[in-house]
């Protein structure tokens, strides 16, 4: 057997050290699959058709020469006689069709937890932060008083729950009108929404209409295709996503920088280790709640553990550790090879990005395998219905199930000793607190910044992992250039906790990583060069963030005028293609590594990396070398100063009373 270089699998120590145990024990995993299992050319390319039973359909790419004939041009269809153009982008849509459906289906359940939690009728949830709840209330013109003038008197917390709980729902299911965040967005890019005609009605509508449309013989206008997928994608990014995002912050409490750690070096041997992964907090929530029984951690006990130890996996981690710092077991390549440490007890997981190989790599080890929603189930997993009546009762069942099953470890237990301590919970607000304390708070500190030179722009860097590529290999050489050159960094997802575990999310990073300017203003806020935002549908709050840089002024009236640019460079899911079309939608700069997906139509790709800017100012990109990808992205900055009239670096005006007071004015007069 040919030797194994495992370097070239991940960069990642702990990964390594899992994959050489697995190979010593005959345990298949995707890296295994990924070296016999070769992508198909042409469905990488996106130009195979499968959307009737006359195909499927493959349409070759057109032959490097002048004059193609008239049956070449043929042989270039399907039988239906559909384009390469038409082919590439109905599947390009779908995938937007699906990540927003993914995103979207989850706020629905978080929307409708809300509404019970708001009506007392669940167990164990209750509203944490009032003040978000007031702030989100007034986006939906939702009173947070009652009574005129001198009369009025502040509303209960859940009156105005109750009130509000309905109206977001609604949002889902809305067939005409405007979602209501798109008044978040700046007027200007509303505008362009509007010109466009692209702002969505609703979540589910735009969703609907997108798949109809790539069904056989609707849309066959590759333009007026991707014109709607800005749409649904939109229903993400500034529906969906965004009320997740506010309604977990309003229950489960908005996130405040918090210490953590991550890797699988935080299991522990003498410990029940329970991870929990997938994407949803609504259960995560209620096992760290259950974990701290002392009824259960007595049970624990009594088996012979010292304890039991929580751990996250994908976006139920970044839930769960910006919220109250528990421990990150790993990204998404991580999930089999936590159980092949042999001490992973239960493996509690709710939706999306689970592989169904978890029951084979199970079999082998004594790891109890745990659905808990009715959308995802595994044929071989044990399932234990998620129900938010009972929450706090299933999650003290799952917790127990861990329990007993503690004793039944059968193969050597080898936890690798690798963890890296991070900051976490950069909220948008958070961010806005710490650039000014809670009266001043503004991010008129960060633009002043990026005017004066000390930051070059920012870049927001998120996405998943793929077996493709060395598992965070350009996640961290992207991020390293970024931060060198006086880029600061947002970040979400299985992007954030690579970040992580390689020591870049801690505020001594700054010196050692970044350039001059930015290692000084982290160093003078206390934060580091890359903030976590939280989970994918966390990327609403980059779009927040992006939005108050426009309203506190100085860098343009629109996202697209920002020197900023944002990037998956190892992103693997349709979840991925759905954020990054809001994104350019939304008018940002945006790059994918790895493979692309429209790659079978020249005219296609052309449109997204090039044309598609004339209309939303914003495009898309495809770069698979982190290096360059970090060079497009720092160019991109760099012509975005320029057009700023900020390329060259000012000196610093300190700013006396009435300065700020003009420029509070001019921020306020922007918000309204």
């Amino acid at each position: 057997m040919a030797e194994i270089d495992f370097d070239k699998l991940s960069m990642d120590p702990a990964a390594q050290e899992m994959l050489k145990k697995a190979a010593a024990e005959g345990v298949e995993t995707i890296f295994d699959r990924a070296k016999t299992m070769k992508p198909c050319p042409i469905g990488a390319e996106g130009a195979c058709c499968r959307i009737c039973a006359q195909g499927p359909c493959r349409v070759p790419p057109p032959k490097k020469k002048e004059g193609e004939t008239g049956e070449e041009k043929k042989q270039r269809m399907g039988l239906c006689g559909a384009t390469a153009e038409t082919i590439v982008a109905r599947n390009f849509a779908r995938m937007v069709a699906a990540g927003t459906a993914a995103h979207s289906d989850h706020a629905r359940g978080v929307a409708k937890l809300f509404i019970e939690v708001a009506n007392g009728r669940t167990q164990g949830y209750k509203i944490k932060d009032v003040t978000k709840l007031k702030r989100v209330a007034r986006d939906w013109d939702v009173a947070i008083t009652e009574g005129e003038g001198d009369d009025a008197k502040p509303r209960s917390a859940e009156a105005i729950a109750i009130e509000l709980g309905p109206k977001v729902l609604a949002e889902f299911g809305q067939q005409t009108g405007e979602i209501n965040y798109v008044r978040r967005a700046p007027k200007k890019r509303q505008e362009i929404w509007r010109k466009l005609g692209i702002v969505p009605r609703g979540v589910d509508i735009e969703v609907v209409e997108l798949m109809h449309r790539t069904h056989m013989g609707v849309d066959q206008d590759y333009h007026n295709l991707m014109k709607q997928s800005s749409r649904c994608a939109l229903a993400d990014g500034w529906a969906g996503s965004m009320i997740s995002t506010d309604l977990q912050d309003i229950m489960f409490g908005c996130p405040t920088p918090v210490a953590g750690e991550i890797n699988l070096g935080v299991l522990k041997e003498d410990h029940v280790n329970i991870v929990m992964h997938g994407h949803e907090p609504l259960l995560p929530e209620m096992l760290y709640v259950a974990s701290m029984d002392p009824e259960l951690i007595k049970a624990a006990q009594s088996k012979g553990a010292k304890g039991i130890q929580l751990g996250g996996m994908c976006c139920s981690a970044n839930e769960v550790l910006m919220r109250h710092g528990v421990p990150v077991v790993g990204n998404y390549l991580h999930q089999e090879l936590a159980v092949i440490t042999g001490a992973v007890d239960a493996l509690v997981v709710d939706v999306q990005c689970e592989m169904q190989a978890l029951e084979n790599v199970v079999k082998c080890y004594h790891t109890k395998l745990i659905t808990t929603d009715d959308r995802a189930k595994m044929p071989l997993a044990e399932h234990v219905a998620f129900d938010e009546h009972h929450a706090l009762d299933v999650a003290k069942k799952i917790i127990m199930m861990a329990i007993d099953n503690y004793p039944n470890r059968k193969a050597p237990v080898l936890i690798p000793s690798h963890s890296s301590p991070t900051v976490v919970g950069f909220s948008y607000e958070t961010i806005q607190y710490l650039l000014g304390g809670s009266i001043r708070g503004s991010y008129y500190t960060l633009n002043d910044n990026i005017i004066n030179g000390r930051i070059r722009g920012v870049a927001g860097v998120v996405g998943c992992n793929n077996c493709r590529t060395a598992q965070d290999t350009s996640h961290m050489v992207l991020i390293k250039e970024l931060i060198k050159n006086d880029v600061i960094v947002l970040s979400t997802g299985c992007a954030a906790m690579a970040a992580g575990k390689y020591g870049l999310m801690t505020p001594e990073a700054a010196s050692k990583y970044c350039g001059a300017g930015l290692a000084e203003v982290c160093e003078t806020v206390g934060i580091p060069p890359v903030l976590h935002m939280g989970a994918c549908v966390d990327n609403s709050r980059i779009l927040m963030a992006a939005t108050a840089c426009v309203k506190a002024g100085g860098l343009g009236t629109d996202i697209s005028d920002l020197p900023a640019a944002g990037a998956a460079p190892e992103w693997m899911s349709e979840k991925a293609i759905a954020i990054g079309q809001y994104f350019v939608a939304s008018g940002v700069y945006t790059l994918f590594g790895v493979t692309w997906p429209t790659t079978g139509s020249e005219i296609l790709t052309d449109y997204l990396f090039k044309g598609i800017e004339e209309e939303l100012g914003g495009k898309w990109d495809f770069e698979q070398d982190p290096e360059l990808m970090a060079k497009k992205m720092i160019a991109h900055i760099d012509l975005k100063r320029k057009a700023l009239g900020i390329d060259k670096a000012r000196e610093r005006v300190l700013m006396d009373m009435e300065m700020r007071r003009t420029m509070d004015a001019a921020a306020a007069g922007e918000e309204h």
